[in-house]
């Protein structure tokens, strides 16, 4: 199998493609694996070659791809980027009244994945009380 989907690696023997390939290979005892190495492509093909490769597999960094990747080129090679008109309104998600809110208060942020949506709503179900103390319990604060 590894013969038809080897890791990728650039000519300084990064891996551009199939670190989870290589880490089970790693721990499964492999000493040595079938690469291809990618030595033809420029900076910018082995970015594109990275995300391309996690479309369908990945566990993205969305904090790392926010603030070192341009968002434009990873919709453009088919990541699909976090989109504010898909974001849950909490206080719809609980037939609140949206309210004002309060003077000299900290505002968290919520995003997530369209894949994520249904594990949210699935963790807000599991427990009682108001948003905001299904956030604390979540996040383990008291």
């Amino acid at each position: 199998m590894l013969e038809i989907r080897p890791v990728v690696v650039n000519k300084d023997m990064i891996v551009l493609g199939g670190n989870m390939r290589l880490k089970a290979l790693k721990e499964a005892g492999l000493t040595e694996v079938p690469c291809i190495i990618a030595d033809e492509l420029s900076e910018d093909q082995q970015r594109q070659f990275i995300i391309k490769d996690n479309i369908g597999y990945g566990e993205w960094d969305w904090e790392m791809l926010a603030n070192e990747w341009d968002a434009s080129e990873l919709v453009e090679w088919g990541l699909d980027t976090w989109n504010p008109d898909q974001a849950v309104n909490l206080d719809e998600f609980f037939n609140e009244e949206p309210k004002e809110k309060p003077q000299n208060r900290n505002t968290i942020v919520l995003e997530y994945t369209e894949e994520d949506y249904d594990k949210v709503i699935e963790a807000f179900a599991q427990y009682s009380g108001t948003k905001e103390q299904i956030v604390f319990e979540l996040l383990g604060c008291k």
